[in-house]
């Protein structure tokens, strides 16, 4: 995983108002948990930039008040209007300890079925998965070149290299939609029926629920 650090501060008030004051001078609320004890903190928001707009898994260096923390994003909150953050919860990493954490899928390649005209749809942006922090990656990379139109790849074609996948096999990761003028012209029934499948799954997908926590 990439690294990061965040300087953060104790707080020696949990209220809200607390938090709405530390807000409005720039600063994030946030709660380290999973060791032996809860950390409450506040950190400048713009040390939260890289970890929310990368897109990837990083392992931060928590220093708070000169005490250090690894860990992992776990959970944040973000105001309904403006979209700025607003909490952030942090997973400790301890020794010989596994994490939970999402993961995002990168696609790689060009479909087959994209070049017959179908339209590419990404259903799953993220993976949930289990294993050490440091066997897990920053990204997970779906090579869908051999995607044929009507056709998907599930969660089962990602292969678990130092992690186990904790969302269910059977979800669809990606599938090559195929037009609607295009069916009937050239598809097997079966094939058809596929595609039909696939824009069922994934209306539900985005926000699917791990199998196992």
């Amino acid at each position: 995983m990439k690294k990061l650090e965040i300087v953060g501060y104790r707080r020696a008030n949990l209220g809200r108002k607390h938090s709405q004051d530390l807000r409005a001078q720039g600063y994030v609320p946030g709660v380290l948990y999973g060791g032996t004890a809860q950390h409450h903190f506040y950190a400048p928001n713009m040390l939260f930039r890289e970890l929310l707009t990368s897109g990837d898994v990083f392992e931060v260096t928590l220093n708070i008040e000169g005490d250090e923390y690894q860990a992992i994003l776990q959970e944040t909150q973000f105001h309904p209007v403006n979209d700025s953050l607003l909490h952030a919860d942090f997973l400790e990493i301890l020794p010989g300890k596994e994490v939970k954490v999402d993961v995002p899928i990168k696609l790689t390649g060009i479909a087959k079925g994209v070049t017959s005209g179908g339209k590419l749809n990404q259903k799953l942006r993220k993976l949930r998965v289990q294993g050490m922090a440091a066997d897990i990656p920053d990204y997970i990379e779906l090579n869908v070149s051999s995607l044929e139109l009507g056709k998907s790849m599930k969660v089962s074609a990602i292969a678990e290299e130092g992690f186990t996948t904790l969302s269910q096999k059977a979800v669809p990761v990606v599938s090559v939609d195929v037009p609607r003028a295009l069916r009937g012209g050239g598809l097997t029934a079966a094939e058809e029926a596929e595609a039909d499948e696939a824009d069922d799954a994934g209306e539900n997908t985005e926000g699917e629920t791990p199998a196992a926590e």
